[in-house]
């Protein structure tokens, strides 16, 4: 029984400061090799977001998602050097997802939010800031909480 083409993803940043024709061309050159020589299942355009750190002094670049089965290793071949040499392209990476790996977001909001962002609250921080003295303790403090079981396991493994 033949196996499945593995799936790749192709992940451009290309230069929001270059014309929209060369902007434009390296994406189109790498659609029109993944359309010859393979399967193009999915382009997702995440738009200019701003970058960890600069590139080439560029502070935001312009994120292009390419998904596709790779019908020949020829073809990794090829994406990797015109990637290379096409200066409208900041960076960009060719990553081989495992089976079983779940869908890529479509929106930018998905994507990780920047590391200076205040932290979201997770489920587990009300029951952290519960009050002192709950219905299930006594007076004393003798007696059983009234907590999910592993609670105390979860709260003790975070660390600041």
């Amino acid at each position: 029984m033949a196996q499945p083409a593995p799936t790749y993803d192709l992940v451009m940043l290309l230069d929001p400061q270059a014309q929209d024709e060369a902007r434009a061309r390296p994406l189109a050159e790498a659609r029109a090799a993944i359309e010859a020589q393979g399967e193009l299942l999915r382009h997702a355009e995440w738009g200019n977001r701003t970058l960890a750190y600069a590139i080439d002094r560029r502070e935001v670049a312009e994120y292009h998602l390419l998904q596709f089965h790779a019908g020949t290793p020829e073809l990794l071949r090829t994406l990797d050097r015109s990637l290379r040499i096409a200066d409208e392209v900041l960076r960009f990476r060719i990553v081989k997802l495992k089976p079983g790996v779940p869908e890529t977001p479509d929106a930018p909001a998905a994507i990780a939010p920047s590391r200076h962002a205040a932290p979201e609250p997770t489920a587990q921080q009300p029951a952290a800031q519960a009050p002192a003295a709950s219905p299930g303790l006594a007076a004393d403090g003798a007696g059983e909480s009234q907590a999910a079981p592993g609670a105390a396991e979860a709260s003790s493994d975070t660390t600041s």
